[in-house]
């Protein structure tokens, strides 16, 4: 245990962010430095519990109490040792995960919890700075060959452990980039993309290999890929967005929100000089009051919208847990995320309990207002509530809904073997070693999940990979269940 009063003695902190006024001016990570002193008081909070629930809110099984108290104790090498036996990539986990884990924590039920994920941000980010992080390739290698369709979360995971077990893995991505969502959907004030180019070039020194601009299915056939290929693992994720088909949705002017925030992210990459889909000088409007919502806030804001105001037909979530949602589950909070301070510091609005009910033209064909009316809550059917009809400026609208699925496209249709390859959500059906209807095809992550959170798709591609690895070498042995063990591979 780390310190048998941290509890008591330290409160919860966390790094300050950038003032707004500062950080709106460019697109780099919003959080000053954090001192290494106050890190190693927030790791003395944990309590090392008998029962660690933290374990229990965390998909990867992050063995968090053992690198809190290493972190106090100034054991960094051995800090990250321990926090890779779990995660491939804490660096995107400390940065993007919503921390179930510290949901979960037992000083939650009374007090603040750990701040998990900021001391494990700090371990990753000081083992690579140590130059602690190093390529880890096989010691000998079996001669079979596993493509890895997608190169978000999950499939990076899932390659990474299968490389490391002595396969040869071709990871294949449509895009021009490795990353997927974590390239190009997440902005860059949220995650530098250096994170995701540091641990590729590990990667790449292991022996996986990355074909970028491939799209699977249509440039090569399944056919083809599983000819050349003894396993194939499918981790191209749940993108078939949801949309919102009322009166004007194929005005100009109104994009998906994975339409609004790539060409953002190339911005940064240096593709562009400036986003075709620029907020510059127009009413913003987002509907969505998730995360994907809260990075179109933060993109339109700095790129110079005249005003941005967030839209969500759920009511407003209440600043502590309810009694429907008791620890330790993940409850539903009201947060005030980095882009929701800019959005209030600028004077923009979230608006909650409204629904659109039509996007309003101008003689051009583009977008100039939207129509709203509030509703009930859920319980009542998003009711709509008479009299409260309005209309609300508009020049630029993003559709921060969510994600229903998987696309469909030619390469699901191609592997598809009729009745019992989607599941009851068209996703693409798995069993307990992550085996789809096709032998020898796994599937990993969100395509077969659905829409989850980062550590869901890392634990996944953990546990696919073993399956694979399994399947490879002919064992017999009981493959990890869904959900994952999340033990190592190797």
């Amino acid at each position: 245990m780390a310190d048998p009063k941290g509890f008591l003695t330290h409160d919860r902190e966390l790094p300050a962010r950038r003032p707004v006024d500062v950080r709106i001016r460019d697109w780099r990570e919003v959080y000053e430095t954090f001192p290494e002193q106050k890190l190693n008081q927030q790791a003395a909070r944990c309590m090392d519990c008998g029962i660690p629930f933290c374990h229990n809110g965390c998909p990867l099984g992050n063995l968090i109490p053992e690198w809190n108290d290493l972190v106090y104790r100034d054991g960094w090498r051995e800090a990250i040792e321990r926090l890779h036996a779990t995660n491939n990539f804490p660096e995107f986990t400390g940065r993007l995960c919503p921390a179930p884990c510290e949901a979960a924590c037992v000083l939650g039920i009374n007090s603040d919890p750990v701040a998990i994920k900021r001391v494990e941000v700090e371990i990753i980010d000081r083992a690579f700075a140590e130059g602690w992080v190093t390529p880890q390739p096989p010691a000998a290698r079996t001669g079979k060959k596993v493509a890895v369709v997608g190169s978000g979360p999950a499939g990076l995971a899932a390659a990474q452990q299968l490389t490391r077990a002595g396969h040869d893995v071709v990871v294949f991505e449509r895009a021009d980039r490795i990353g997927g969502l974590l390239r190009y959907g997440i902005p860059e004030f949220k995650m530098e993309k250096r994170h995701i180019d540091r641990r590729l070039a590990q990667m790449r020194a292991e022996g996986t290999e990355f074909r970028t601009g491939v799209n699977v299915g249509v440039d090569i056939t399944a056919d083809q890929l599983r000819e050349q290929f003894d396993a194939v693992v499918l981790a191209g994720g749940a993108t078939n967005w949801r949309d919102l088909p009322v009166a004007g949705r194929a005005l100009n002017g109104v994009y998906q929100a994975m339409e609004y925030l790539p060409p953002s992210n190339r911005v940064q990459e240096g593709d562009h000089a400036e986003s075709p889909i620029s907020a510059k000088g127009k009413h913003v409007v987002v509907i969505g009051g998730g995360d994907t919502g809260a990075d179109c806030i933060g993109t339109a804001i700095r790129q110079g919208a005249a005003s941005v105001t967030q839209l969500e037909i759920m009511p407003q979530p209440p600043a502590d847990r309810p009694g429907s949602q008791p620890w330790p589950t993940f409850p539903t909070l009201f947060k005030m995320e980095s882009a929701h301070e800019e959005l209030a510091d600028g004077g923009g609005d979230r608006v909650y309990a409204v629904s659109t009910t039509e996007f309003v033209g101008d003689e051009s064909g583009n977008v100039r207002a939207l129509r709203l009316v509030d509703v009930e809550g859920p319980q009542a059917g998003f009711k709509p509530i008479p009299g409260s009809e309005r209309e609300i400026p508009a020049d630029l609208v993003t559709l921060s809904m969510g994600f229903l699925g998987p696309e469909h496209g030619p390469l699901l249709e191609d592997l598809s073997t009729g009745e019992g390859f989607y599941d009851a959500r068209s996703n693409v059906a798995r069993d307990k070693s992550y085996m789809s209807a096709v032998d020898g095809v796994f599937v990993a992550g969100d395509m077969g999940r659905g829409q989850s959170l980062i550590v869901w798709a890392i634990a996944e591609g953990r546990a696919c990979a073993s399956s694979v690895d399994r399947y490879l070498s002919g064992s017999t042995a009981l493959p990890y269940p869904i959900p994952p063990t999340a033990r190592p591979l190797v």
